[in-house]
């Protein structure tokens, strides 16, 4: 079945249809065009890169709007745990219990007056509202080199999007935020993902919102309240 989104897979019309989603299917018009602008390299369809980064990307898609872990078809669900620079892998009901993805990619052994964000705070809708409205064309992810191709595959990734909204109570900045790293993912004998390793500075893409001046409190409140963008 063909995918409408032209760099993710399992998003037919009837798979869309068949899925049950979060927030309803997620639309990538804005994140696509954002990544087309913005990437260093357009790999043949077919290399191991371009594979790569449909894997991450319909993997990441799963992740962010499935509501059902059964329906992931990138993934065992079942099996699969996900660390973050060498912390406890954790299971996907791990996951959740903690409040979703945003928290487990930004875990801090930093005291909490020192903290931007602030995990142990955060839900998985607060922290989706939060990134959404600061990242009003979304985060676009590129995959820029592939180490080695599976059954462990390694390669290093780039996330970036603009500062369009506000952060906390850091007012737009208009400028590019950006997140370098390795991840490692583990595949069984079906291609399904069954262990995952991210390695990221934390700190270098936080810093990239503090270039923005406080607002006050009541602007800051009015800031955040965007509505969530899928």
């Amino acid at each position: 079945m063909a995918s409408l989104d032209k760099y993710r897979s399992y998003m037919s019309k009837e798979e869309i249809e068949n899925t049950n989603w979060i927030s309803g299917p997620p639309n990538y018009d804005l994140v696509n065009e954002l990544f087309e602008q913005g990437r260093t390299n357009i790999w043949a369809v077919g290399s191991i890169e371009e594979k790569v980064q449909r894997l991450a990307k319909t993997f990441e898609m799963e992740l962010v709007h499935k509501a059902n872990p059964d329906e992931y078809k990138t993934v065992d669900a079942n099996k699969c745990s996900i660390s973050v620079n060498g912390r406890k892998p954790l299971s996907f009901q791990e996951k959740k219990q903690i409040g979703g993805g945003y928290n487990m990619f930004l875990q801090t052994s930093l005291p909490k007056n020192l903290q931007i964000y602030v995990p142990a705070e955060e839900t998985t809708e607060s922290s989706k509202k939060l990134f959404t409205s600061t990242f009003l064309r979304g985060f676009a992810l590129e995959v820029l080199e592939v180490y080695s191709g599976p059954p462990k595959i390694v390669y290093k990734f780039r996330h970036w999007g603009f500062m369009e909204g506000p952060f906390k109570e850091h007012a737009p900045t208009g400028q590019k935020v950006e997140l370098f790293g390795i991840a490692i993912l583990e595949v069984d004998e079906n291609e399904k993902i069954v262990k995952v390793e991210y390695f990221f500075d934390r700190g270098e893409f936080l810093a990239g919102f503090l270039k923005g001046e406080v607002l006050n409190e009541q602007a800051s409140k009015m800031g955040t309240s965007c509505p969530f963008m899928s």
